[in-house]
């Protein structure tokens, strides 16, 4: 078989999911290897690349999914009446990028950070998807550690967290020996 026999069992998998597919996943449905499977993976995205498809094959890390291109969401929005998308608040977004940077990470981390109560402002980024819980830390009263998840990397365009713009801190403040404020 070729490469391109593949695509369309590829494209069912995907298409039926609605999220993202694990590699490792897609490989044991298959029966091949990850490595060839992502091999496959990357042919069909240069598939979906040429101009004039609607649809896009995005890598979130170790997963893949099917979704609108980004050109078209007006358009799929208008059709479906889909309000959805409203844009995150200053608050929600310095909320993603501590936990994006950080992660995981605590509300009371995250509080500290801002300096200000953020637990509803991380509840709605639970309920948009954007994070997740990740456990528990072993500390006293155990809380509860947040992440990203994989919406978060489809909806700001990423593959994985290592796309993300290195912090300006890092690079001004990287050869400083003063140790960070309390507070």
């Amino acid at each position: 078989m070729t490469y391109q026999d593949y695509f369309a069992p590829l494209e069912a998998i995907l298409f039926a999911a609605g999220e993202p597919v694990e590699l490792s996943r897609l490989a044991e449905a298959l029966e091949l290897e990850p490595s060839t499977v992502e091999d496959i993976l990357l042919d069909l995205m240069g598939e979906y690349s040429a101009k004039g498809r609607g649809i896009e094959l995005l890598q979130l890390g170790d997963r893949y999914q099917l979704a609108t291109k980004a050109d078209q969401n007006e358009l799929v929005q208008k059709a479906l009446d889909l309000n959805r998308k409203t844009p995150l608040s200053q608050a929600a977004m310095e909320v993603l990028a501590i936990v994006a940077y950080n992660q995981p990470v605590t509300k009371a981390f995250v509080e500290q950070v801002r300096g200000v109560d953020s637990s509803s402002v991380v509840n709605s980024l639970q309920e948009k998807g954007l994070v997740e819980e990740a456990g528990r830390l072993d500390v006293p009263g155990r809380p509860i550690a947040y992440r990203t998840t994989p919406h978060f990397l489809r909806s700001f365009h990423l593959s994985s967290l290592d796309e993300l713009p290195p912090l300006p801190e890092e690079s001004s403040e990287a050869s400083s020996d003063t140790p960070p404020k309390d507070g």
